[in-house]
């Protein structure tokens, strides 16, 4: 469809979020007599979720703010199997106490993007492992699994993958997509849930879901899916190459997270503006259309803009001053990153640069070192072998150590 009734479906499809609908004209027609309530799940195989989760959080923001009522699913059961899909191995078994610890880490990035609570369209928050873990093998077997073929699940793309890689799948992961689509039961059952949105890749599991509940529950059930995100370069969103772009401050500081986005290629600039923003349509083509050096003008607000919505106003107009007196001003913004370590009998450049997030291992800080991308208080330095000391302090009393143009941190000693 070229455009929608409902708020929800125009705003996503103006700003690029929509990569699949299933029966789009009835899923319209729902939401414009609305409200409805959808849901996202989300595994808790770390801390922190990474801006790869972004486009469906800002989904849900987006459902929220057009009068619907959003619910995050957390995978408290399922993440005990492990998704399989876009996976070449089975994921690490990890305990329920870490499982616990995950959820706990990742809830708090969702209060700052959508409001929770128990009236209207507020959002609430639900575990999976409350019914997942109750069920009774046999019974599940008997009133779930008859309604799935082997045929078909074999045909699922996360399954081919791994068969024609000749890469083993454990039955326990083949259990996954039952699981998954059980979960779109279950909230059907409890919520009145009746569509469910994800990435891409979750096209098949979502689909197998709606086909439960018209099975078990003769339910009307929708699916809504975003494309994965690359770089105009190809690079895959949330990673770079010193690790993930973690969401939650304590991962990464609002000012790492500032600088992730301001590094944003130009040929990205429209397109996350229009994802990761609420900047007006009609802005976002303004500085869209920017070139040459004008385009960085786009990139800052881009980063103020995105690190705003994850860490609150305040944090991000800090990281966008800290930057602005780091690289325009010459100053040595002592809102830098900073970190504390030991210099009295000498710390190691490559290990300073490993702590700093510049680099994910002391091979990776030497090759940077030895092609002149690293310097201490902005003078190169080309020595893998150095150590840091008390000597490097500057009268401000800290050391200043950056790699390229757009990296720095301070160290302040112990």
């Amino acid at each position: 469809m070229a455009t929608y009734k409902s708020d929800f479906l125009q705003v996503l499809h103006e700003r690029g979020f929509i990569h699949q609908v299933s029966e789009p004209e009835k899923l319209d027609e729902a939401l414009k007599d609305g409200p409805v309530t959808a849901y996202v799940g989300y595994d808790a195989t770390a801390s922190s979720l990474h801006v790869g989760s972004l486009v469906s959080i800002m989904m849900l923001r987006w459902f929220q703010k057009t009068g619907n009522k959003p619910i995050v699913l957390m995978g408290g059961g399922t993440t005990r199997v492990g998704d399989p899909t876009g996976r070449d191995e089975s994921r690490k078994m990890l305990s329920d106490d870490v499982i616990q610890s995950n959820i706990d880490g990742i809830k708090r990035i969702f209060s700052e993007f959508i409001s929770f609570g128990d009236t209207g369209n507020e959002a609430v928050m639900v575990n999976n492992a409350d019914w997942l873990l109750e069920l009774n093998y046999v019974d599940f077997l008997r009133d779930v699994g008859r309604h799935f073929s082997v045929n078909r699940m074999l045909s699922f793309e996360s399954v081919k993958q791994r068969l024609d890689r000749e890469q083993p799948m454990s039955f326990l992961e083949f259990n996954y997509m039952i699981l998954q689509a059980y979960d779109y039961v279950e909230l059907y059952k409890r919520y009145g849930c009746t569509l469910q949105m994800g990435g891409s890749d979750q096209w098949g599991n979502i689909v197998n879901g709606i086909d439960l509940g018209r099975r078990m529950a003769e339910a009307q059930l929708y699916a809504l899916t975003c494309p994965l995100l690359t770089t105009s370069s190809g690079a895959k969103m949330g990673k770079t190459a010193s690790g993930a772009v973690w969401l939650n401050a304590d991962m990464l500081s609002a000012y790492d997270y500032w600088q992730y986005w301001r590094n944003t290629e130009d040929a990205d600039v429209t397109r996350f503006l229009k994802l990761f923003t609420e900047l007006p349509i009609d802005e976002i083509a303004r500085l869209g259309a920017l070139q040459g050096a004008e385009i960085n003008e786009a990139k800052k607000i881009l980063a103020t803009e995105a690190t705003a919505m994850a860490h609150g106003r305040e944090a991000a107009d800090k990281a966008a001053g800290t930057a602005q007196q780091t690289f325009e001003q010459g100053q040595n913004a002592l809102d830098l990153p900073t970190f504390t370590m030991n210099l009295g009998s000498g710390v190691g450049l490559l290990t300073a640069c490993v702590e700093a997030g510049f680099a994910g291992s002391n091979s990776d800080a030497r090759r940077s070192v030895q092609s002149g991308a690293v310097r201490i208080n902005d003078q190169a330095v080309n020595d893998p072998k150095m150590m840091l000391d008390a000597s490097h302090v500057g009268p401000d009393g800290v050391i200043k150590l950056s790699m390229g143009k757009k990296r720095h941190a301070l160290i302040r000693p112990a």
